[in-house]
């Protein structure tokens, strides 16, 4: 069995829900409820990697580790990773990192138990998943990343070739292509120990920096990236899958008991 640590980055700042780490949510914070909701579902230990004390203070109420990280971090990959060389300095505690969102309330962590066999199964550097489009509209839309993977009728499973933020790919003639399928891009990461902390050291790339998506940084420096097409990932259909807004917080408090 690989040894499994799912970190969970999170921090007080943003600009349009303040202080969202410690909302209540019908009577638990949406740190606590998260980071219940992974410790019952993925194997392993699960630690909050946390951009403020606060949040440290409030996970120590309810029995969670939690790591304080510098709240100037640029991101979440960031984040978790200088949370895992504070848990694990010499590097060889753990084979495999799970990246959980820190206000994925609604995702289902059982879908990184899907990609945690994806690293073993296939040896890849990172999983992640996505989802099939159901409106070319949305599809169209630039902050809906498509994921590029050369998936036969049936597959559900593949290499990514790239990640955009265009409609991407293009199908010259439907009639000669069996799936036409544009695959959405969940963020939903799952690392090789190894893999993250290669990644972290990287320089920022090219088409990172165009498209505004860190993974293109494994992409360009080598790193294999596989994708499993899944085909719900929230754990209540009627709430939203993570909470970025007050309207979302609303939603939220009427299904999230």
């Amino acid at each position: 069995m690989p040894r499994v640590v799912t970190l969970i980055p999170t921090r007080m700042a943003s600009s349009r829900l303040p202080n969202k780490p410690l909302i209540n949510i019908n009577g638990k914070t949406m740190i606590q409820r998260v980071y219940e909701n992974v410790k019952k579902t993925v194997p392993g230990d699960v630690v909050v990697a946390a951009g403020d004390q606060a949040i440290v203070d409030e996970c120590k109420k309810f029995g969670a580790k939690a790591i304080l990280t510098d709240p100037s971090l640029p991101s979440g990959t960031d984040r978790i990773s200088a949370a895992l060389k504070e848990i694990d300095p010499k590097g060889d505690k753990y084979d495999i990192v799970v990246n959980f969102q820190g206000d994925g309330i609604n995702v289902d962590p059982a879908i990184n138990n899907e990609l945690i066999d994806l690293v073993e199964r296939t040896d890849c550097d990172i999983a992640t998943c996505g989802t099939v489009f159901k409106d070319v509209k949305e599809a169209e839309n630039p902050t809906n990343v498509k994921i590029l993977m050369g998936l036969r009728e049936g597959e559900k499973e593949g290499r990514c070739l790239a990640f955009t933020r265009a409609l991407a790919p293009y199908t010259r003639d439907p009639s000669k292509c069996k799936n036409n399928d544009l695959y959405h891009h969940i963020g939903v990461y799952v690392y090789k120990a190894s893999a993250l902390k290669k990644f972290v050291e990287l320089p920022v790339g090219v088409l990172e920096s165009r498209e505004s998506l860190e993974q293109l940084r494994a992409l360009e420096n080598g790193m294999t990236i596989r994708a499993k097409v899944i085909d719900k990932m929230v754990l209540n259909d009627k709430a939203p899958a993570d909470i970025n807004t007050p309207e979302e917080l609303q939603e939220a408090l009427k299904y999230i008991k």
